[in-house]
């Protein structure tokens, strides 16, 4: 189909009329074009729903995905948008999410896994609740967890770093895109230069982490043998 009624175009789209709706209120989607009374969406309408939907499941807040949308609007190129889109569909995360029940949570924690902890967790992104399971993000971060508990890191404490490993590679992800918005946006293929990137940030972020180690376990074997 070329032209979409609203109930067509949203059941097209995967989203209920009310959201299609509320979408045109904030100006995210186009009017449609008017035949009489009757409101006709394009292909494009489409497109842009869908669009909207892949930056919501990457975690976009609408009023970024609202400014996103307006500045290609004004001007610059929708494929650059739509490119940016693409490119954020990969995950750079390689951790699968993985279902427990609180049995399960118990075996691997005991006591440790207080509500409390659950709590941190939940607000750190690492669980979610749905009804009677935990939904882990990353088996990686699970099993990474588990081995730390298991070699005598209190929970407590692996959360507390958690923390601030989140807030320093954070930090260190803005510092990476900003290189990409200044150096990258006029690549002809933006999607096949960040996935050719992907290793090459990977392996610098790992040797600076390695680096940064180094750094610390010498100067805490110098502390401690001007401490004898």
């Amino acid at each position: 189909m070329d032209e979409y009624r609203i109930e067509e175009l949203a059941r097209e789209a995967g989203v209920p009329v009310r959201t299609l709706r509320y979408y045109q209120e904030r100006r995210l989607l186009p009017p449609p074009r008017r035949q009489g009374r009757v409101g006709w969406y394009s292909r494009a309408h489409l497109e842009r729903l869908r669009l909207i939907a892949r930056l919501l499941e990457r975690g976009y807040r609408l009023d970024g995905i609202e400014e996103l949308l307006a500045a290609a609007d004004e001007g610059r190129e929708v494929t650059e948008l739509i490119g940016l889109a693409a490119a954020a569909e990969e995950p750079w995360a390689e951790g699968r999410p993985a279902a427990l029940t609180a049995e399960e949570l118990d075996g691997l924690f005991g006591r440790q896994f207080t509500p409390e902890l659950l709590a941190e967790a939940v607000e750190l992104g690492y669980v979610r609740v749905e009804g009677e399971r935990y939904v882990l993000s990353s088996t990686r971060l699970l099993e990474a967890t588990v081995e730390l508990v298991r070699a005598g890191v209190p929970l407590r404490s692996v959360l507390a770093v958690s923390w601030e490993l989140e807030a320093a590679f954070d930090r260190m992800a803005f510092a990476v895109v900003q290189l990409a918005r200044t150096h990258l946006m006029d690549s002809e293929d933006l999607v096949a230069t960040v996935g050719k990137l992907k290793p090459v940030v990977r392996a610098v972020a790992d040797e600076h982490f390695g680096r940064a180690m180094d750094r610390r376990i010498r100067a805490e074997l110098d502390r401690w043998s001007g401490s004898d």
